[in-house]
């Protein structure tokens, strides 16, 4: 049986995983003692301090990583926050359509996409708004995670069937392949305009050429506190567009006096248009 880590183990810990990724595990000792467990064993350590110690040597960056999976995962699947799509079909999609930009073009980021369902139900919702025009538009999503094995997996785009009873029939016959009765494969019509990398939002971000119409930063930050969030969702605002949209967790949200975005219903915020501009 392994010792119960210690005080100094658990507040080292602590401390290196906000430090390094703004996330508070101050009141998780007892998920963090059930969620290693078992990986200390099956490495042979003989306590948390042994292979806490090993995870900090590691150069690459890979059993950090491994460490903040064990501890974070989030369940996920498609079409999750269905309100979110809705008004993303009747609002957001409209409002880029009504620029008449001379390139189409609608600028996405899923910041901690996770196993890639989001950035995927998010491209299937362009293309069925756009229909017979979806080609003439660059709809190409960029999605990030901190975390390569999740990224991995949202390449193969391969999901079980429980994960998908959100989704409408006709999107499953249209954007899916099947390859048995309980596993599905995103078709290529829809995983070619998806590109996965790696980042760090702890990490500045890089501005982009072209600013983003729509974020999506959802359950994401709820292993954040306060002022890592603040902060945070004011970088996001540097990379947007004026007129863009911060979607966000319905479980999580920003107090409205700390951020420069607009707050326009629950998990839903717009960066403000300059004056007179609607």
């Amino acid at each position: 049986m392994i010792p119960k880590i210690t005080d100094a183990d658990f507040n080292k810990l602590v401390k290196f995983i906000y430090d390094n990724y703004g996330i508070n595990l101050a009141q998780k000792r007892v998920l963090i003692e059930g969620r290693l467990c078992n990986e200390i064993k099956a490495k042979g350590f003989p306590d948390y301090h042994q292979y806490l110690e090993s995870v900090y040597a590691d150069r690459s960056g890979t059993e950090i990583i491994a460490l903040l999976n064990k501890l974070t995962t989030n369940h996920t699947f498609f079409m999750r926050e269905q309100e979110h799509y809705q008004y993303m079909k009747d609002t957001v999609l409209p409002y880029i359509v009504s620029l008449n930009r001379p390139k189409k073009y609608v600028k996405i980021w899923s910041a901690g996409c996770s196993s890639g369902e989001e950035a995927y139900t998010t491209q299937m919702q362009m293309q069925e708004f756009f229909g017979a025009n979806a080609s003439m538009w660059d709809t190409n999503i960029y999605a990030s995670d901190i975390s390569e094995n999740v990224m991995n997996k949202a390449k193969k785009a391969i999901y079980h069937v429980e994960g998908m009873k959100n989704l409408e029939p006709s999107w499953v016959k249209k954007y899916f392949t099947p390859l048995d009765n309980e596993c599905y494969q995103v078709s290529k019509t829809i995983t070619s305009k998806v590109t996965f990398g790696t980042f760090n939002l702890m990490k500045p971000i890089p501005k982009p050429v072209v600013p983003y119409d729509i974020v999506f930063c959802r359950n994401v930050m709820i292993y954040f506190d306060l002022p890592t969030k603040v902060a945070l969702v004011e970088r996001f605002y540097d990379v947007v567009a004026p007129g863009g949209y911060l979607f966000i967790g319905h479980a999580e949200s920003v107090p409205r006096e700390q951020t420069r975005f607009q707050y326009i219903k629950p998990a839903i915020y717009r960066k403000p248009l300059p004056d007179g501009k609607k």
